[in-house]
């Protein structure tokens, strides 16, 4: 196998429809076949409130920051708006700065809303973050995010004196659909399973187990995510894990796919 290439492998993507395809690309371009499980589903709250009126206030220039932390949450926002008849320009021209967390969520902040992204921080730990915004008393924070989010993005802010408006704006439930992965893992044809977040691993074992699997068809097949707390994740539920992306990017998944795999001769793990 070359070691610019992943030529000959098999790797399941469990990221969620909307959000696959980028990472099914690169794959693809590095010769890789992809199969598709999501694990994961993203649904708006039934019943918002909150993240209604949030918006409109966004609509009429009422907070300093926007903080977008996810594509999820890019995506989400983007129908509701559309679903109340907000248009983008009224966000525009409300003058309210944009953080996007992640170079994947800026992109989509500017193809899904077409506003551009005032801060992209390097690195995403909450107090990095919050420094970053440079708020102070009095400045308010726009916040919308998963219902299971954590809470240190939140603390962080206000310790700094922001006031901050954090609202549910959907929620994460397993996936669906996609290819029969349980019946390739009987064969012993996959060779990856990649992950991109934490709840794209439980949802995954919920979603085997639901569908006559387990963890332990995993014994051959090797295990990829995006960062230490997806890779905490996946061996809480007792998946040995092979690589872990030094940058928490896609494009840094798959470099450390062709890294960890440029030693080998052949298929790897159950197929070699």
């Amino acid at each position: 196998m070359s070691i610019q290439s992943l030529a000959g492998l098999r790797i399941a993507n469990t990221r969620a429809l909307r959000q696959a395809s980028s990472l099914t690309r690169l794959l693809e371009a590095e010769g890789a076949e992809v199969l598709h499980y999501p694990t994961i589903a993203i649904e708006p709250c039934a019943d918002s409130p909150e993240f209604d009126a949030a918006l409109m206030e966004l609509a009429a220039g009422r907070f300093d920051w926007l903080v977008m932390t996810s594509v999820n949450t890019v995506y989400i926002l983007a129908d509701r708006l559309n679903e109340l008849g907000i248009y983008r320009v009224q966000v525009d021209q409300s003058n309210t700065k944009v953080a996007a967390v992640g170079s994947a969520t800026a992109a989509a902040v500017r193809e899904e809303l077409a506003l551009s992204v005032d801060l992209l921080p390097h690195e995403y730990v909450a107090e990095s973050l919050a420094a970053s915004l440079e708020v102070g008393k009095g400045s308010r924070v726009f916040l919308p995010q998963s219902t299971i989010a954590r809470p240190t993005l939140v603390k962080a802010l206000r310790r700094a004196g922001a006031e901050v408006t954090a609202v549910a704006a959907y929620q994460t439930v397993v996936g669906h659909g996609g290819d029969d992965l349980p019946q390739h893992f009987w064969r012993g044809d996959v060779d990856v399973v990649v992950f991109t977040s934490a709840s794209a691993v439980h949802n995954f074992v919920t979603r085997l187990k639901a569908e006559s699997g387990d963890a332990g068809m995993l014994c051959d097949v090797a295990v990829a995510c995006i960062g230490p707390m997806t890779a905490e994740a996946a061996r809480r539920h007792e998946l040995s894990v092979q690589v872990v992306a030094e940058n928490r990017t896609v494009e840094g998944l798959v470099s450390s796919l062709k890294a960890y795999f440029a030693g080998y001769r052949g298929l790897p793990f159950g197929r070699r």
